[in-house]
């Protein structure tokens, strides 16, 4: 009886580890990209998680996508979902304009530069928190969602059993001693952006403004530097001294694929193009983009050329 108990107790751990939102699917796994994204992976300084789905054949390479990882400010697709979760209930107005205050500023990005009193409107604050990823602005559109822990409910009601804010939330402050001001899988935030993707987050509308934020993005050096410049991509990267990661949904020409690669405990911290973190997430999206549209003719420029990348 004790061990059918312990059985049952580690058969639930193990779906809960794993959950994902009931409306991917059943997938397959695609063993030749696994492999190569394997072989990528190896010999890593650090420890790095990849997960990519093929959205139009469900067919997925994971490599310790179960994993958890800081998610930097790739957190900021959660606080989306918990402002527009507002939104759609009617608590907080899209369109209404905000007053910053001084108390708000926590360093000195774009919205913790205006000066006290400054009006500004909440989509803009959004756009700022997606595409210039200010963390003044993010911070001040969680605390309008109701804080950590109401974002952190929305995800567990949507499937979402590892995502979460730490940073600002009561009862995380040892996630947030070890993951940061959030944590993440790269399976749970590559599906998080497919769910948006999909228009099944928070409603069509809602999924749909969503998703125009993460067309619109400034940092742009790392995987999507690897793409063509006119296939649309929806992304949202994040980096801190010893973790970097990003998220995309890209609309390849043969189907669009969605992909996360995050690090964690990197030995290089160095905040330059050539930090091995940064040079893994252009080779990992090279390979995936190889992979997909083997036939394709472009090529990322390379450093000898004059590209601010």
């Amino acid at each position: 009886m004790i061990r059918y108990a312990f059985t049952l107790l580690f058969v639930a751990f193990a779906l809960r580890l794993h959950a994902q939102p009931n409306a991917i699917g059943s997938t397959t796994t695609d063993k030749k990209l696994t492999a190569k994204l394997e072989t990528a992976l190896a010999g890593f300084h650090g420890q790095v998680g990849v997960y990519v789905r093929n959205l139009k054949t469900n067919r997925t390479a994971a490599v310790h996508a179960d994993s958890l990882y800081p998610t930097a400010s790739m957190v900021k697709v959660p606080i989306m979902c918990g402002i527009f979760d507002k939104i759609d209930q009617g608590e907080v107005k899209f369109d209404q304009e905000l007053v910053y205050r001084d108390s708000l500023k926590y360093d000195n990005g774009i919205v913790g530069s205006f000066r006290d009193s400054t009006k500004i409107a909440l989509p803009k604050v959004v756009h700022l928190m997606i595409s210039q990823s200010d963390n003044t602005g993010s911070l001040w559109l969680q605390a309008m969602a109701g804080g950590g822990a109401t974002i952190n409910q929305w995800l567990e009601k949507n499937g979402f059993a590892n995502t979460r804010v730490n940073s600002r939330t009561p009862g995380r402050k040892e996630f947030q001693a070890r993951y940061g001001w959030g944590v993440t899988s790269p399976r749970e935030m590559a599906e998080l952006v497919a769910m948006i993707r999909s228009g099944k987050a928070i409603s069509p509308a809602a999924s749909d403004r969503m998703y125009r934020y993460l067309g619109m993005q400034f940092w742009d050096g790392e995987a999507i530097s690897q793409l063509p410049s006119n296939v649309k991509i929806a992304a949202k990267s994040g980096a801190v001294n010893q973790a970097k990661s990003e998220v995309l949904v890209v609309h390849a020409p043969h189907g669009d694929y969605v992909f996360c690669i995050a690090t964690k405990n990197q030995e290089d911290q160095r905040w330059q193009k050539e930090n091995e973190g940064y040079a893994l997430i252009r080779k990992v999206s090279a390979i995936i983009w190889d992979h997909f549209e083997p036939k394709s003719k472009w090529k990322p420029v390379d450093g000898s050329e004059k590209f601010w990348f």
